[in-house]
This record gives structure tokens, sequence and C-alpha cells, in this order.
């Protein structure tokens, strides 16, 4: 190695060009043999510094978001799900709604594909660099309710109030407590008009309130949560009773 390619690398060192700096060997021999010049070697270089840095970038919210699974928009089966909006889907799929703060329901019976959509979309967000949190109703309303035992409520709610995208998976399958109503209501209360909500639900509007005890808390909650919502109705046969249909059928041929 000459002086000048040690003084190179530790600039790139100084200058924390990680990347650059681990691939800066093989880039240089690379460009005399291909006979490259100036600008094509630095604009080799720093994609490679930008791809690496993109990669981190998602690994890290999608670390953040704590997704359960992962799932992506094109490991949906859309031609199974008659009605779906393709157009508005791919439009979601651009993160567009979170600049307007609008929120997404999905709403259908179980196995209908809500949740990895909902995961699919979180996915998307990771892309774009934007802070997200998938948790389920239930679990969301249990971290909430030891938070306020151990008195760490308000830290807590300030910690869901950073992220701009809040994925609330299955509302509706376990109701809450009037206690846990009242602190979910004050984490989406605060996200109204400033930051998104993804909601995956089994019940209509109507039925919500099976899940929040109190009436006038309901109506509070969906007259925020509708309000200039994407509210996507999933009609279709679900995927996973259609699955254990056929593997049924098949076994009996």
């Amino acid at each position: 190695m000459n002086s000048a390619t040690f003084a190179l690398r530790e600039n790139l060192k100084k200058l924390k060009l990680a990347t650059i700096r681990k691939e800066i060997d093989v880039q240089i021999r690379q460009a005399r043999e291909a006979g490259t010049d100036y600008a094509d070697f630095l604009l080799d270089l720093t994609s490679v510094e930008l791809q690496h840095r993109t990669a981190n970038r998602l690994k890290r919210r999608m670390r953040e978001a704590k997704s359960p699974l992962v799932k992506t928009l094109d490991g949906f089966d859309t031609e199974a799900a008659g009605g779906l909006d393709l157009r508005l889907l791919r439009q979601l799929a651009t993160c567009d709604y979170l600049k307007e703060n609008r929120n997404i329901i999905f709403m259908g019976r179980s196995g209908t594909g809500k949740s990895h959509l909902a995961t699919a979309l979180g996915i998307e967000a990771c892309r774009n660099d934007i802070r997200t949190r998938f948790v389920s109703c239930y679990g969301l309303v249990n971290e909430l309710l030891e938070a306020r035992e151990e008195r760490a409520l308000q830290c807590l709610l300030a910690c869901y109030n950073r992220y701009e995208l809040l994925i609330l998976d299955e509302l509706g399958y376990i109701p809450f407590s009037k206690e846990g109503t009242e602190l979910l209501f004050q984490v989406l209360a605060k996200r109204h008009e400033k930051s998104s909500v993804i909601i995956t639900t089994n019940l209509g509007f109507a039925d919500w309130s099976q899940v929040f005890v109190d009436p006038i808390m309901t109506n509070a909650l969906l007259d925020r949560l509708t309000h200039k919502a994407h509210i996507i109705s999933c009609t279709w046969e679900s995927y996973r009773l259609k699955q254990s249909l056929a593997m049924n059928t098949n076994a009996e041929t």
C-alpha cells in the first residue's frame, strides 16, 4: 500500500465512510484495469456506500418495527382478493398517506390477509426510512397497563407518539377493560391528525362497542380514526379456510 492509498484510507475513516474504506482497494484495482474515468470511479464508490447505508437503515427500521413476520405486497395473492382496489393499494405503497397523516383500516373476517397487507405497508414505510411500530391491540393495552403500574406510563406514551406509523393488529379479538380502553384512547387521540395508524379488525364499526366498554369513548375513537381514513373492506374468502379445504380434498383423493 503506497502512502497516498494509506492517507486515503485514513481520510475515509475520519469521514466515517466505512464501506468505501473497505472496498477501496478492489475499486482502485478494477478502475485501473477498466480505465475508468474519475467521475465514474467516484460514482461507483459513492453508490456502494449509499447501498450499504440504505440496507443498514432498513434493517434498523425493521428491527425497531418488531413485526413478527415479514410479509410483502408482492407476496400477497391479489387474484384471490376479489374487490380489492389494486390502484389504491399501489398508491398506499408509496407512503404518501403518511404525509397527510391519514389512517388505514382493514376490516374483514379472519384469514383474509388483513395482517399481511398491514405488515407489507409497514415494510414499505421502513424502506422509506419511516419510524414504524407493529403491535397487536391486546399487546399494546397490556404494555400500557404494565407501564401504569410501574409509573412509566408517560414515558411509554411518548415512545409510541414518536412513531410516524403505528400498526395495530387484531382489534376486536379480545375485549378490553375500561382502564385498557382509556389508555388505548390516549395513544390514538395523541396521534389524531399528527401521525398515521393502520388497524386490522374483524369487526364492523357498529360492533366496536363489544371491545370498548364505554360507548361515548367508542364514538369519540371512531370519529378520530375514520376521519380522512382509507377504509378497506376485505370481503373475499378466507385464505386459510381455502387452503384447509384444498388440503382435505387432496387427502381424500
